[in-house]
């Protein structure tokens, strides 16, 4: 079928069209709307400032196809390709393009508002400055996308494929992120007011100078994260992972950081006013900064380092996987003693072999340190009870596996005349969280 016939046909009252193959056909300005092209292959087409409003454009192949300040408005095209088509300034609004191919698409400058895309493909896309405001992006693949000045204001973008995609100066007020993938998208200048990034991986990004004011990025991966001079005004951390992150300058007032980990974190010339640390005690600046007005905190002055190694040239020196001491504050994990038990059978395993009794009990008490949102790292006292001191080297080697002399807690390791169950081994452990 050639455009005329199309057209001859349309002007007659038909709109059912369906598998017709109108490849390379002339359409430019065509009034389409309510047209049904399922299944039609209009690869190459030029339908640029036509009117296809409210069409059917289920599985159509509209590869290459030239849809310039098309109107697409409240179209139905679930799983359409639209592979390399050229939509600059089209309108998109009310659309329904679940699962359709718009990889290396060129929507720029095109009205997406309240489209659904979700499961939708992306890659390459290029929807710079286009409106995506109430948009549902969930599980589409945006990967490497060009989205630079985009407004994705109110859009539902969970677990969406970020990846790499250029964001710079977007617009993500009241976006819902949740679990979205964002490693290596580029950020800067990105406004996240009110936008929800739970669970989101931006771990060792440079989100510097980014505006998150009231934004919840509860139990977000945030270690090393580059986040100095970032608004994070009134922002739900809430058991976030902080890990050595660069928050040096940063806005903190009324942050809540409880349950978050910190360790490692650097805070200086950040505004903590009124925030509420992992502890869950709001933050009141020293007596000195208090007489002069300073807002600024380093991580020392707001609490002890949740983990310090100590040690001294006045006291022997440690001879295994532990430290003289280690200081720390924060909530502490008390665990009880660990022995060979193996929780899927319910008894005692490897009852002759003191090193498989060791691996087992070290297991143990991960699973009730991984329980408590903790790990190995946050141990700061372990207590070794062994039924034959003849058993402490081969403890010890298994014991280094897990902890490192450069960070292993301090240790005891008595002998004891008998142990639950006629175990070879049991161990205790303290761990500090959340300091």
């Amino acid at each position: 079928m050639d455009a005329e016939e199309l057209l001859e046909k349309y002007a007659a009252g038909e709109r059912k069209f369906h598998s017709v193959n109108l490849s390379q056909e002339n359409l430019k300005g065509a009034e389409l709307s309510e047209i049904d092209l399922t299944s039609a292959n209009l690869t190459g087409v030029d339908l640029s400032g036509a009117n296809l409003t409210q069409a059917k454009l289920n599985s159509t192949n509209l590869t290459k196809a030239s849809l310039i300040d098309t109107k697409l408005n409240s179209v139905s095209a679930s799983s359409a390709t639209f592979y390399w088509a050229d939509l600059n300034g089209a309108d998109l609004s009310r659309s329904n393009l679940n699962g359709a191919n718009l990889n290396h698409a060129n929507l720029e400058q095109a009205n997406l508002t309240n489209v659904n895309l979700s499961s939708a493909k992306l890659i390459y896309a290029n929807l710079d400055i286009a409106n995506l405001s109430g948009a549902n992006f969930s599980s589409a693949d945006l990967t490497a996308a060009s989205l630079a000045e985009a407004n994705f204001s109110r859009a539902n973008l969970t677990k969406a494929n970020l990846g790499q995609a250029y964001l710079i100066g977007s617009n993500l007020t009241l976006a819902n992120l949740s679990e979205a993938i964002l490693q290596s998208a580029k950020l800067q200048g990105s406004i996240f007011h009110r936008s929800n990034l739970y669970q989101v991986d931006l771990s060792g990004m440079n989100l510097a100078d980014i505006d998150f004011t009231a934004a919840s990025l509860q139990t977000t991966n945030l270690t090393k994260t580059f986040l100095q001079g970032a608004n994070l005004e009134k922002v739900n951390l809430r058991w976030a992972n902080l890990t050595k992150a660069n928050l040096d300058g940063a806005n903190l007032i009324r942050v809540d950081l409880t349950g978050a980990n910190i360790y490692g974190a650097t805070f200086k010339d950040a505004d903590l006013t009124g925030a509420i640390m992992p502890d869950g005690e709001v933050y009141k600046p020293i007596a000195a900064e208090a007489e002069i007005g300073k807002q600024e905190i380093s991580l020392e002055k707001v609490i002890s380092m949740t983990r310090k190694v100590i040690n001294t040239d006045n006291a022997p020196a440690p001879v295994g996987p532990y430290n003289q001491a280690i200081a720390a504050s924060g909530q502490f994990v008390f665990i009880a003693g660990q022995i060979a038990i193996d929780p899927r059978l319910g008894d005692v395993v490897y009852t002759d072999d003191v090193k498989k009794q060791t691996e087992q009990v070290l297991a143990n008490l991960e699973a009730i340190l991984t329980a408590a949102g903790a790990t190995f790292e946050d141990v700061v006292k372990t207590t070794v009870f062994l039924a034959d001191m003849n058993d402490f080297a081969a403890v010890n080697a298994v014991y280094a596996k897990y902890f490192p002399e450069n960070t292993a807690p301090a240790r005891a390791c008595v002998q004891v005349s008998r142990l639950p169950k006629d175990v070879l081994v049991e161990i205790d452990a303290i761990a500090v969280i959340g300091g």
